[in-house]
């Protein structure tokens, strides 16, 4: 009965729960609106990371090169794992044996992606851009997860390279070709591999007994002339090693009779690219460095080797794709083991050209051999091509001294004052015909004259007093004659004024022209000279300076004479006297004959580039270059005495340009007017930095270079200044006792 009861009250609960349930009777509106209701609920939706956006810093990233900042992307396990170097060092020694390249040596692509709360996993092509191996792509899978609201990489070393799985490395062995050769016009060796002898000696064990025979000995095997030698032997420390340069070997084999029976010499060997006779044009052909520590991975990932050397300066630098070749190599993957498992990939090498330049060497030899201690610069160019035969750059360097397998290496300092060549004493290794920046001085008053005759403001026969000085912009401006103490010049033409060199002439110039209205009229002319402006030769230069504001007469009154705030370089100067030997082309000065490779037809041969024409009249024209000529010819001209028993027909001027230190820079410039159909006129510009007079100390290094020129080197010109005999200084000066041996650098004073 019980159970029955129990029965009935549970049936009776069912049947109202399912009532309330499922309502029958309908519900009246009204009712239903009064009755209490709960909110809705707010939904709240934490959106998931964006995987693209993480993967597009990521890959920014490694496209960087920001190995830090893409190990911020690890997962705390797999940061756990590597460390930042270690993680660092696998990227970057990857980079190196692909050759990958620097900001685009990675792209990608995501192909899938796979999303879920806490975990994603990406599928992406990735193309590995080399310099070497072009692009390699691989399919990457990334498995990321969800850290401190961002994802995560879990990392190993597939994600640099799929192939780079249980432990596996890769590899890359280098083809490099055999370095082009450089070579003078006419085939004579200025740079290759070659078999090399140091040679050096120590004064202490040298024979007293057998001195001439080492003087003869060193002498034709080494730059040095016998006084030079003596010299050398000297001032030289007792017992100190000292460099005397370096000889091919088939040179010492030749001469090693006499080598063997001397003392005190010492020949160390070794293999290299060697420069020919201490360095032809050293400045202008430039040298080989080894790869900077600091620049390492840079030049690994251009595809250079460990050892490897490459042109950084000069023509070396400038045509090292022509004289390096292509490098090609092979990409190993390799095992745990060191064991090849396969070559992923392969660039066959392609061999260098040979560069064939302008460079007359014997006449390059001699005139780097006759600067003396002066610092300055010789360029010879034909006038009819732009063809340089000539660059000299002194002090000179041996760029032997640029190889550490060379044993005299080790003694830059002895040599040059500091055993880092980039501060040695004179800054050898600067070029001063193309980076050096002069005031001109009065090889200048060429384009002012031209400036005056084509303005029509002065004619031929355009006539003033020129005495000791003159009154131009309120100033008084003296004349050299009185500086130097001559009588005054006198009632001068306009050329005549070229041929004394008149200063006050060219203040009238100066002055008037700014006066009447041509304020910029001798600044324009020194432009469409090429002044202030790259010439384009083959090798570094700089521009000069050409004053941009000549609105004032103080301005034009020194422009006028060269001075002031212009400045030019030796190539400027040689190419626009050559243009005006010409008759008014302004060429391209050029370095580089031909390029070929080694027994075959050239693949580049020089031809004459025509960049501009002087804006002169043929009268004007003729007008200057006869005043040029009478520097040389007429009694009074500043060059006469140097230069008019010269039996080579040439036309010039002479140049003493101030500076803020020091002495005057010394400059001569001047062409040839010969017409020997074997040996092209030629124009010669010389600059002598602190030198003093350029009729008196330029000017015969201008007879130096014409006389070897047309005469085969059999005419040195006379003896210079400077010299006891041809090539060889006077009197040098024993250097201090802490030095091993040498001769007193001149006085140093800042660069121009």
């Amino acid at each position: 009965m019980k159970r029955t009861k129990r029965l009935i009250l549970i049936l009776t609960l069912i049947l109202t729960l399912a009532a309330c349930a499922n309502p029958t009777s309908p519900v009246n509106p009204s009712e239903a609106a009064g009755t209490d209701t709960l909110p809705s609920p707010q939904v709240y939706v934490t959106p998931a990371p964006d995987v693209d956006a993480m993967l597009a810093s990521y890959f920014g990233a490694w496209q960087a090169d920001n190995y830090a900042a893409m190990y911020m992307y690890l997962s705390n396990a797999s940061q756990s794992a590597i460390s930042e170097e270690d993680f660092t060092l696998k990227y970057s020694n990857t980079a190196n044996a692909l050759t990958l390249q620097y900001d685009t040596g990675i792209d990608y692509e995501v192909t899938n992606v796979v999303t879920n709360p806490n975990t994603a996993t990406a599928t992406l092509q990735v193309n590995y851009n080399t310099n070497l191996f072009g692009t390699l792509t691989r399919e990457l899978e990334f498995n990321l997860v969800r850290e401190n609201g961002g994802w995560h990489l879990e990392w190993d070393t597939t994600k640099i390279m799929p192939d780079l799985q249980n432990g596996n490395t890769l590899e890359v062995v280098k083809d490099i070709p055999s370095r082009g050769n450089i070579y003078a016009y006419d085939d004579y060796p200025i740079a290759a591999q070659e078999d090399v002898v140091a040679l050096g000696f120590v004064k202490e064990t040298l024979d007293p007994d057998l001195m001439s025979l080492f003087y003869s000995t060193m002498n034709d095997l080494t730059v040095y002339q016998i006084p030079e030698l003596v010299e050398i032997v000297e001032n030289a420390n007792d017992y100190a090693y000292i460099p005397l340069g370096e000889v091919p070997e088939e040179e010492v084999d030749r001469q090693m009779g006499a080598l063997s029976a001397l003392s005190g010499v010492y020949l160390n060997y070794y293999t290299s690219r060697f420069y020919y006779d201490g360095g032809i044009a050293p400045q202008a052909v430039g040298h080989l460095s080894y790869v900077p520590s600091e620049e390492l991975n840079a030049y690994l990932r251009a595809g250079y080797a460990l050892n490897s050397r490459f042109g950084s300066a000069g023509l070396e630098s400038a045509y090292e794709e022509v004289l390096a070749g292509t490098i090609g190599g092979s990409l190993y993957l390799k095992d745990a083991n060191g064991q090849i498992v396969t070559k992923l990939a392969e660039r066959s090498a392609t061999a260098a050209q040979s560069i064939t330049t302008s460079i007359d060497s014997t006449l390059q030899y001699y005139l780097q051999q006759s600067l003396g201690e002066f610092k300055g610069a010789i360029v010879v160019m034909e006038i009819d091509t732009g063809r340089i035969l000539a660059l000299v750059s002194n002090p000179a360097i041996d760029t032997n001294m640029f190889d550490s397998g060379n044993e005299n290496s080790w003694y830059a300092d002895v040599l040059y004052g500091s055993q880092n060549l980039n501060e040695a004493v004179g800054n050898p290794i600067f070029n001063r015909a193309t980076n050096g920046q002069y005031p001109l001085g009065s090889v200048f008053k060429i384009i002012t004259m031209a400036a005056a005759l084509e303005t029509g403001e002065f004619t031929e026969a355009s006539e003033i007093y020129c005495g000791h000085s003159i009154e131009v912009c309120g100033n008084t401006l003296y004349d050299w004659t009185y500086e130097k103490d001559k009588p005054e010049s006198g009632q001068l033409t306009l050329p005549e004024g070229l041929m004394r060199s008149c200063n006050p002439w060219f203040y009238t110039i100066g002055a008037t022209l700014y006066a009447d209205g041509y304020s910029t009229a001798i600044a324009d002319m020194a432009r469409a000279f090429g002044l202030g402006s790259l010439t384009g030769v083959d090798i570094s230069e700089q521009p000069g300076n050409i004053p941009a504001d000549t609105n004032s007469c103080e301005v034009n009154t020194q422009l006028a004479i060269g001075q002031g705030e212009m400045t030019v370089t030796p190539l400027q100067v040689a190419r626009f006297i050559a243009a005006i030997g010409n008759g008014g082309t302004l060429y391209r000065p050029s370095l580089v004959d031909s390029i070929s490779y080694n027994g075959a037809d050239p693949t580049y041969t020089f031809e004459p580039e025509a960049q501009g024409t002087l804006p002169i009249s043929d009268t004007n024209m003729n007008i200057i270059t006869e005043a040029m000529r009478s520097v040389i010819t007429n009694g009074r001209g500043t060059a006469n005495i140097q230069l008019g028993t010269m039996p080579y027909r040439a036309y010039g001027k002479t140049g003493t340009a101030t500076n803020t230190v020091g002495e005057s820079h010394a400059w001569f410039a001047g062409y040839t007017q010969v017409g020997n159909p074997d040996r092209p006129d030629i124009a010669v510009a010389v600059i002598l930095e602190n030198a003093g007079e350029g009729s008196e100390m330029a000017a015969p290094v201008f007879r130096r270079a014409v006389s070897l020129y047309f005469s085969y080197y059999s005419d040195y010109g006379y003896v210079l200044p400077w010299e006891s005999q041809p090539y060889v200084v006077k009197s040098p000066t024993p250097v201090p006792t802490s030095t091993p041996y040498g001769y007193e650098e001149p006085t140093q004073t800042e660069e121009p």
